[in-house]
């Protein structure tokens, strides 16, 4: 399994551009109508919180009337920290850990809004999706980043050792045992090979190029030739699964 890992990190780290650019233009859908710091984060807060399978819905409205009590809170990534998570320093650990004691939230879906956050702000997205003055564009040594594991991500390490029972926490710390924080954010590419490589739900899950799920993401480029591009993407992913070598 380790030196799967170290392929498929490879492979994700020599193909960034692909889910980038996904990524680029979901951002920009959610952020950009929006002018004023508080907006852009209430939209990115629902947008993320949305993207759970079962939205708790009373949970999530307790949250939103906690934070627009004091919409201040939403205007620095150190405010928003404190609101949450009070004095903590100023790091992604500790938006994470605030985000995930949020009712409503959890830690997939706290995971995903702090690596948002990292992302709006590491200069390698437009300047204009900035939302905050004080987000650290790295990730230090000694901060702790999140993979926002799913049931994706949980398939292809089932694929790697079936062996183990793998959730959120065993897939982060064996992440966390071999990779440093900046690291870990290569492997959120992880989730756009692994989505459209994948046929069924559940543990009934066949490893295979699916077109149609490419074609669900709004974001994707549809293009011909990029479809036949990130299909042969696709299969060297798929190889790199099984292959040891």
């Amino acid at each position: 399994m380790n030196d799967r890992l170290k392929n498929i990190f490879n492979f994700l780290n020599e193909n960034r551009q692909f889910n980038h650019t996904l990524q680029d233009r979901f951002y920009k859908s959610v952020i950009s109508p929006y002018n004023d710091k508080t907006e852009k984060i209430i939209s990115l807060l629902y947008h993320i919180a949305n993207t759970q399978s079962q939205p708790k819905i009373d949970s999530l409205a307790s949250f939103y009337k906690n934070i627009f009590q004091d919409t201040s809170c939403m205007t620095s990534m150190r405010k928003f920290i404190h609101k949450i998570n009070p004095n903590q320093p100023l790091n992604f650990d500790s938006l994470y850990n605030g985000m995930k004691n949020q009712e409503g939230w959890g830690k997939k879906t706290a995971a995903l809004f702090t690596k948002s956050i990292y992302h709006l702000h590491n200069g390698q997205y437009s300047e204009n999706l900035k939302i905050w003055d004080d987000v650290p564009n790295t990730i230090s040594n000694n901060d702790i980043f999140y993979l926002p594991v799913d049931a994706v991500i949980i398939a292809i390490f089932k694929k790697l050792d079936n062996s183990k029972n793998w959730d959120f926490d065993k897939v982060n710390n064996i992440l966390k045992s071999k990779y440093n924080g900046q690291q870990i954010e290569v492997w959120d590419d992880l989730w756009f090979w692994g989505f459209m490589t994948q046929n069924g739900s559940g543990d009934n899950r066949t490893f295979e190029w699916n077109e149609n799920k490419y074609w669900a993401l709004k974001e994707s480029d549809k293009n011909n030739e990029m479809i036949e591009t990130i299909k042969a993407k696709a299969q060297d992913f798929l190889n790199l699964l099984t292959n040891d070598n």
